[in-house]
């Protein structure tokens, strides 16, 4: 029956859970010891075989496949094992299997079958019928059907701008329009979701803004392969404008992937606010910032050194910039390059002076750059150069001289030669010592990388192919030096995998300097609060680093800059100066500013086709969602915003600009408070990447996915060939059997129980998995209430007087105490945005409900009702159960919202709102629960439950067995609190009789002992219980396996070779092993001790 099985899957001390969400379930734990012990198998065979990287790769595919079916054999055989070690235990149930199967039951396969069929029949934005059978089991895909649909319907995440109550507002970060969500947005999403539930259930109007960002570079990137794979065309054959309506054409047909995905979560975004970056309302708003930025002198036109990636001929934002290092040599495959191209190597030449041969040498990690070079330069204390001090030398190709300066800045004259080769056009500190010693800028690359006019006889090839081509010429000079090992960061395009160039270019820049000192007073004022604190001392530092920023691209997605190049009686200027430009809100206004700036004078005007970095529309989102410039109703109500809630990684890309743009624009700060989290990685640590298959679609873990259809997202994108089987491989290891079905609520709860792991999450499925039983539990527990809720049952019409009856039991009153510091706890986790800590308050808040409270209510409910005494007692259950359900659902809503609402509606009675959602949180339980006596009092019960139900483990015995207990305790105080609840502890470990024994009593004879803590002693009566011969040969055939596996792993680890050649993480697996396995043994021999004296004191077999 129902009341049986809620707690059937924990009876045993094997099924125990310890109430830590750090635990997975038993099935899932096991799934990752089986893998862990094959990676493990894996690493150590290859170790043994002694082959090296290289030699693994050439191995041939006939020895891989081998190997592959050798493991699939080994696992094959490790199941079978299995299955006949459980084979006994089945045999035992045997007789009540049958028993269901008379009753009607449905196997879990009958039960998949009929989640399989679901089908949603529910009209959009009606109220799911909630008369319908409550089903037996629970299946995320019918709970969380229809429901979010409704409470957009409802209005509840709607927020009213004319309300005068309490306002929480947040945006969310806009993510980009033409991607899909993964488990990282999941996170984000997960954790505003549950601040804006709470918020909301707290009686604030809570508004939290749904919107995506255009993201320039990313989709441009993905229309441009999309174009080029299928009808093998460029941007540049179509034009600007035909390119731009392609993109739109695909931001329409893709662009609602995100929102879909949102709510398949349930995130309670205000769908009527919704926004992007590139719609009217916004785009006005960036006109308006730049023309005001222009305006107060904050932005600027220069001639400066940016980030450019020549495969995509535009400059990028340094978070556009991933970094590779580099210890030694290494070939890279390069965008536009037919060769692999060797870094990591320093390559020397030497310049000739022009008066003598006299010579000095330079090195250089990109020697093609030297074609730019107009300097050499020396530390002026470096007394092997002073002799040269103001004579020149000779460029081998380039018709210049080459001047030698002293500069103390750029040379270590202790580091190679002392001289270092100066191209100002190509390098940051190159560009710093141009500008001190007033030196040529001489640029060599075209937009695409090739080297230009500038480039002497190279002209014409592209950049790395002119590095070959430089060294043969220096070679043939005698001017070539060598090429010597050289570790380096190497900068990389995150879209394009280009290496990066720094070029010199003409952009427009925004000037930072003051706007980062007004956001570092706003943090050290308290006026803006950073959580967690420690990320203050990375904002401190980067506002005392800050460059000016560059906001222009060249690219044709995006905001074009509203700046106008001013002719001026058919002049041509060359733009690099600010003095040349005009800025207007319209052709029309920066026409008339050009003619008020040369009165009586022809004027033309061209616009700049660069656009804007996405980073400034997305600076101005906390406040162009509400209709900035113009002072609307939204602004009004709804600016500054209460918090920004993102990932770490973003603190000074997008977090920062919002910031100054606040400040700069509006007067005031955008938002008060922010809040970083964590980043996901795999559960190796590994960052998410697309090349290793680790990116998930957090729909496929919510209504699961196979592994051939992992495979197909990898088919769909836009990955080279190569990398795809690459990431192949990496599902296959990751997840052999693809990813069961979760539903939102066990991914949503997953990832918040993972945020207390600092600034990155090392997320692994499988505990997102455990969660999903975690809802059964919820499920199975709620349809035991109802069950035991009869027609007569009348839910309390206020909760101030549950508890108050006289007649509440030693476990009513301690599951009350329980409640009440659950309730107070979550509160205080929401306050404080510790999201783990709320999700293991509430988890063990439910399982104390289901693993205690209802078995030890379960005599009250079925005793018999015709005597009064008994009836009082069951409505006084019945009346707590529904609170603690009511509450516990309440609590539970923002970290779980669909479960949630599906069991509060079937929840008998008058609720307290139509929909949990507008529910009020449980924040200030009635005072009385409180009681420190009886969660005391509970805890020495707990102890004693723990032990006996891990002696019945060790004793092996059966389900249905009912032995005597006897509990020894050291203190009188102890033996009253023993005996006072030893019914319960009956109860709770199904023994026919718990008793308590003072100080100075003894056990009976022929009981086993077992530890309870340094107070007490468990003493189990096995008479009748036990078959100690059969017990005994049981416990020896395990120990013989036993002794096996430490033979094996001994035997490994005494490898002549071992600690040379195995990686120190094999190591500390088979030092843990080898510890288990020896814990194991001697387990095995104190329980075969033990069974034998016993035997021998009894008289018995």
């Amino acid at each position: 029956d129902l009341s049986s099985g809620i707690n059937a899957e924990y009876m045993g001390a094997h099924r125990v859970f310890e109430m830590s969400q750090d635990q997975a379930s038993l099935e899932a734990e096991q799934a990752r010891a089986i893998q862990a012990e094959e990676n493990s198998k894996e690493v150590e065979d290859k170790q043994e075989d002694g082959a090296d990287a290289d030699e693994k790769k050439k191995r041939k595919k006939q020895e891989k496949d081998a190997e592959k079916a050798a493991k699939k054999e080994k696992a094959l055989k490790k199941k079978a094992a299995q299955e006949a070690a459980a084979k006994e235990q089945a045999e035992k149930k045997d007789d009540e299997k049958k028993e269901e199967k008379k009753k009607g039951k449905k196997k879990e396969g009958d039960e998949e079958k009929k989640e399989v069929v679901f089908v949603d029949d529910t009209p959009a934005g009606q109220k799911k019928d909630m008369t319908k059978p409550m089903a037996e089991a629970y299946h995320p895909k019918m709970v969380e059907a229809a429901w979010d649909s409704w409470w957009e319907n409802q209005g509840f995440y709607h927020a009213d701008v004319k309300s005068q109550q309490e306002k929480f507002v947040m945006v969310i970060p806009p993510p980009n329009v033409t991607g899909t969500l993964h488990i990282g947005h999941a996170l984000t999403a997960s954790i505003e979701d549950a601040l804006t539930r709470w918020h909301r259930m707290n009686g604030r109007v809570a508004l939290w803004i749904p919107g995506t960002d255009h993201a320039g570079i990313a989709t441009q990137v993905v229309v441009e392969k999309k174009l080029k794979k299928e009808r093998g065309l460029t941007r540049h054959d179509l034009g600007r404008e035909e390119f731009i309506k392609e993109v739109w054409k695909f931001k329409e047909e893709h662009g609602n992937i995100i929102f879909k995905q949102l709510r398949r979560m349930g995130a309670s975004v205000d769908w009527t606010r919704e926004s992007f970056t590139l719609d009217e309302k916004l785009s006005r708003a960036v006109v308006e910032a730049f023309c005001r930025l222009f305006e107060q002198g904050l932005l600027y036109r220069s001639n400066r050194l940016v980030n450019w990636s020549c495969s995509l001929r535009t400059a990028i934002s340094d978070i556009e910039v991933d970094s590779i290092e580099l210890t030694g040599p290494k070939k890279l495959k390069v965008p536009g390059h037919e060769r692999m191209v060797e870094f990591g190597v320093i390559h020397s030449f030497a310049y000739k002076f022009v008066d003598s041969d006299d010579e000095i040498i330079v090195a250089t990690t990109r020697l093609e750059t030297m074609l730019g070079d107009v300097a050499v330069a020396v530390h002026p204390d470096d007394e092997r150069y002073k002799p040269f001090h103001g004579r020149k030398l000779k460029h081998p190709f380039c018709d210049r001289e080459i001047l030698l300066v002293c500069d103390k800045e750029l040379v270590d004259m202790n580091f190679g030669t002392g001289a270092v080769k100066v191209t100002p056009a190509h390098d940051h500190n190159d560009f710093m010592c141009g500008q001190r010693h007033g030196l040529e800028f001489i640029n060599i690359f075209t937009d695409d990388g090739v080297i230009n006019q500038n480039g002497a006889q190279f002209a014409g090839m592209m950049r790395y192919d002119a590095r070959y081509a430089v060294q043969q010429a220096l070679t043939e000079l005698g001017l070539f030096r060598g090429v010597a090992p050289n570790p380096m960061r190497l900068g990389v395009c995150q879209r394009s995998k280009d290496i990066i160039e720094p070029v010199l270019r003409p952009q427009w820049f925004v000037s930072c300097k003051e706007m980062a000192r007004n956001a570092v007073e706003a943090v050290r004022s308290g006026q803006l609060e950073i959580v967690p604190s420690m990320h203050e001392a990375t904002w401190y530092r980067w506002m005392d680093n800050i460059q000016d920023w560059c906001v222009s691209r060249q690219l044709w997605w995006g905001h074009q800059i509203p700046a106008y190049l001013v002719s001026v009686n058919d002049s041509q200027p060359d733009g690099f100066n600010t003095a040349d430009w005009v800025v207007g809100r319209s052709y029309d206004d920066a026409l008339a500013r050009a003619q008020a700036k040369y009165p009586g004078q022809e004027v033309t005007l061209t616009r700049d086709p660069d656009v804007l970095d996405t980073w400034f529309s997305s600076g101005l989102f906390p406040f162009s969602v509400f209709g900035w410039p113009e002072e609307t109703d939204d602004f009004r109500a709804f600016y500054p915003t209460s918090l920004l809630e993102t990932g770490h990684d973003i603190l000074f890309f997008w977090v920062a600009r919002m910031v100054f743009m606040g400040q700069a624009l509006t007067g005031t700060l955008p938002f008060k408070r922010i809040y970083l989290h964590a980043m996901v990685r795999d559960k190796y640590g590994r960052k998410m990447s697309k090349s290793l298959g680790n990116v998930l679609d957090p729909i496929s873990v919510m209504e699961g996915i196979t592994l051939a259809e992992l495979h197909e997202t990898l088919t769909k994108g836009n990955l080279d060939p190569s990398e795809v089987d690459k990431a192949k491989k990496g599902q296959e290891l990751d997840f052999p059997d693809g990813i069961p079905e979760c539903g939102a609520d066990a991914l949503r709860f997953g990832l918040l129980a993972y945020t207390s792991q600092g600034q990155n999450i090392n997320l692994d499925i499988n505990r997102v998995v455990a969660y999903r039983q975690f809802c059964n539990k919820l499920w199975n527990a709620t349809r035991f209430a109802l069950l035991n809720f009869d027609a007569e049952f009348v839910p309390p019409a206020s909760f101030e007087q549950v508890g108050t009856t006289g007649v509440e039991s030693f476990a009513d009153k301690w599951i009350l105490s329980r409640l009440h510091l659950t309730c107070q706890n979550m509160q205080q986790a929401f306050v404080q945005f510790e999201f783990a800590q709320a999700t293991q308050t509430i988890y063990d808040f439910w399982w104390d409900l289901c693993d205690y409270y209802l078995e030890l209510i379960k005599p009250v409910m079925f005793a018999d009702q015709a005597v009064p005494e008994n009836l009082a007692r069951r409505r006084c259950a019945q009346s707590i159960l529904y609170t603690c359900l009511d509450h516990g659902l309440r609590l539970m809503h923002p970290l779980m919202p669909f479960v949630t609402e599906e069991l509060y509606q079937r929840l008998p009675g008058r609720q307290a709102a139509d929909s949990i959602v507008v529910a009020p949180y449980p924040a200030q339980p009635p005072a009385h629960w409180h009681n420190d006596v009886m969660e005391a009092n509970m805890k020495t019960v707990q102890l004693i439950v723990h032990a006996t139900r891990s002696a019945r483990a060790g004793l092996d015995l059966d389900k249905s067995a009912r032995p005597e207990l006897f509990v020894s305790c050291k203190t009188p105080e102890l033996y009253q609190v023993v005996h006072s609840t030893a019914s319960d502890i009956a109860t709770l470990t199904w023994s026919s009789s718990v008793t308590a024994l003072a100080p100075d009593q003894s056990p009976p004879a022929n009981t086993a002992m077992s530890p309870i803590d340094h107070q007490s002693q468990l003493y189990v009566v096995l008479k009748g219980l036990v078959n100690y011969d059969s017990q005994i040969q049981k416990l020896q055939k395990k120990r013989e396996k036993q002794e096996q596996l430490l033979v094996a792993i001994r035997k490994k680890m005494n490898a002549p070779d071992w600690s040379s050649k195995t990686p120190e993480e094999v190591k500390q697996q088979q030092r843990e092993k080898l510890e288990e396995y020896a814990t194991q043994v001697t387990k095995i021999d104190e329980s075969i001790s033990l069974f034998t004296e016993i035997k021998a004191q009894s008289g018995s077999s």
